[in-house]
């Protein structure tokens, strides 16, 4: 090769590795570096060796490239992914302790509608004491007037007066 063919394969690689192609997300970026002319092997003897060599020297300082950015690439994703499990495990916790909240607190108010149900049938139960108590004193009452009506109406037979209230109509 000509220095001038030298010149050009070498611009051809560094704009190869300065100007790689964007990777897509979800793929690992490979560039392929291919001379648009096919080298000619000719051998002339040092100059030849030289040219081998230099292209052994970028092949392998690319190779070295290439497997740094992988090496980076893998740091970067085993990062990310170490961040979304502590996330999603922090998220799992909390979600945790508040379901554990939530149940806490609705035995809680299971509890206190047991206790308020309590209450209240004993209110009723006393209610209905106080109740069958005034309807017992009510008919005690009644039976007390009653007996005393007939008694009056014994004493005024037995003496033969009629009584001073009559039906308080007439």
């Amino acid at each position: 090769m000509t220095q001038e063919e030298q010149q050009k394969n070498a611009t051809e690689l560094k704009t190869a590795v300065s100007n790689p192609s964007p990777p897509s997300d979800d793929s690992k970026a490979l560039v392929l570096i291919v001379p648009k002319e096919p080298v000619e092997e000719k051998k002339e003897g040092s100059v030849n060796r030289d040219e081998v060599l230099a292209r052994l020297e970028t092949e392998k300082r690319m190779s070295l490239i290439k497997a740094w950015e992988e090496a980076e690439k893998s740091k970067v994703e085993n990062k990310a992914q170490k961040k979304l499990s502590s996330v999603g495990a922090w998220e799992n916790s909390k979600k945790a302790s508040v379901e554990a909240e939530l149940k806490k607190i609705e035995e809680h108010l299971i509890k206190k509608k047991a206790e308020y149900a309590e209450q209240m049938k004993n209110k009723i139960a006393q209610i209905h004491k106080e109740a069958e108590e005034k309807r017992a004193m009510t008919e005690a009452k009644r039976g007390e007037e009653i007996l005393k009506a007939e008694e009056m109406a014994a004493k005024y037979i037995a003496t033969g007066t009629a009584p001073t209230k009559l039906f308080g109509c007439f």
